[in-house]
């Protein structure tokens, strides 16, 4: 039921914290103190968020009305209203600076990242780069004065931050430029300053024996069976792992042996098809009954191919699988999710597969500039042939002491 001026006039604080719900997720906050805020929850990008909107009764109900009303129009046309509300405030603060440029290069473009990335971009900033360079006029930044900001996170070891940092600037630095409010990027003068970050490499396991033990100790595990199943689904698909945790029910075609990942989770933005060999499909056979089941009582939750342990309407965890492995005697420096692909891309090289194939099945980028154009449907005939013969490999190094080349592309 909404507020009224009567009922706010009457509230009296409590021993704890008191919340007075008005409707549209804003809320008068009432602590033990006295104290009387007004407070507005709200997703944006799906992460849940609050805006205060003023103390009562100096903003009075009519007037907290109307500043969620404003917030939600700033939601509905894709700007987050608390990220707003700082760049304004740092803007009444002083002249253009760099920190007030890049949350409205940030605000302007995060609605099309993903939540998680866009996330990232701005903690880096705010601990890596603000510190130093946010109130600067972001005109007056010369590439020295960049520099020895990146090279306070190059000296702490963190030579990949340093360099991604660099990328941030200057995507800010070009928005500056292209909105009039700088001159030049001076990022591109300092090609070759940092040095480049140590190449990393997801551990995996490519001898064909070890292969074998390792897909028989994940027949073997003895932990949750859902995790279980993400196991023994992660070599026959070799997609990222987080595409695989965050798996749904209704993008997996069991009868037609297909699984189409939709682009906003994808790595390149772009829609994937997953062909599901005859092993894949009976794996998740066995799991439907269990994860996909209570659909009628919960008809816009999400569904959850791998749902944690804890909440059907959670992924699985993104430690889950590396947990596991290392349950089953694997150490870091042998194996991890991620190096379900390495396996994969590194056997099916061998074996003489098509390089535009697997590439494709690996949803890496295009290098080409001539087929720059992304066709999530190219090469699938081919594609399914080699998963399916993927997955019959697999099958035999589980049972043969021997492992010759079982396969090769017709």
């Amino acid at each position: 039921m909404p507020l009224t001026d009567r009922a706010l006039r009457s509230a009296k604080p409590q021993s704890k914290t008191v919340k007075l719900f008005d409707g549209g997720g804003m809320y008068l906050e009432i602590n033990p103190g006295g104290g009387k805020w007004w407070r507005w929850k709200y997703r944006y990008t799906g992460k849940e968020k609050r805006l205060s909107l003023g103390v009562y009764p100096d903003v009075s109900l009519k007037a907290a009305r109307e500043k969620r009303d404003a917030a939600r129009r700033q939601l509905a046309a894709g700007i987050d209203p608390g990220e707003a509300r700082k760049a304004e405030k740092l803007a009444q603060a002083g002249a253009e600076s760099f920190e007030v440029i890049a949350r409205e290069w940030h605000a302007k473009f995060s609605p099309g990242w993903v939540a998680s990335h866009g996330d990232r971009i701005m903690r880096r900033l705010e601990m890596d780069v603000f510190p130093w360079l946010g109130k600067r006029p972001i005109a007056d930044i010369r590439a020295p004065e960049l520099l020895t900001a990146l090279r306070r996170i190059e000296s702490r070891g963190a030579q990949e931050t340093a360099h991604r940092a660099m990328q941030n600037c200057g995507q800010v630095f070009r928005y500056a430029v292209a909105t009039g409010r700088a001159e030049r990027d001076p990022t591109g003068d300092l090609r070759g300053a940092l040095p480049p970050p140590k190449e990393k490499h997801h551990a995996s396991i490519i001898e064909p024996k070890r292969i074998g033990a390792l897909l028989r100790a994940i027949d073997d595990y003895e932990g949750y069976y859902v995790t279980k199943c993400a196991l023994r689904l992660a070599p026959l698909v070799f997609v990222r792992p987080g595409e695989l945790r965050q798996a749904q029910w209704p993008e997996i075609d069991l009868e037609k042996g297909e699984w189409r990942i939709p682009g906003e989770r994808m790595k390149m933005r772009e829609q994937h098809i997953v062909p599901l060999s005859s092993q894949a499909v009976e794996i998740l056979r066995e799991l439907e009954p269990l994860t996909n089941r209570g659909i009628e009582a919960r008809p816009n939750a999400p569904r959850f191919v791998f749902p944690s342990a804890r909440s059907r309407e959670r992924a699985m965890s993104n430690n889950a699988v590396l947990a596991a492995l290392r349950r089953m005697g694997y150490a870091k420096d042998e194996m991890t999710g991620h190096g379900f692909r390495s396996m994969a891309s590194t056997l099916l090289h061998e074996q003489g597969w098509n390089h535009q194939v697997i590439e494709r099945q690996l949803a890496h980028a295009e290098r080409n500039a001539v087929s720059a154009a992304y066709n999530f449907a190219e090469h699938l005939p081919e594609r399914r042939r080699m998963m399916q013969a993927w997955a019959d490999y697999l099958d035999a190094l589980k049972v043969r002491a021997e492992v010759i080349p079982l396969f090769k592309q017709a």
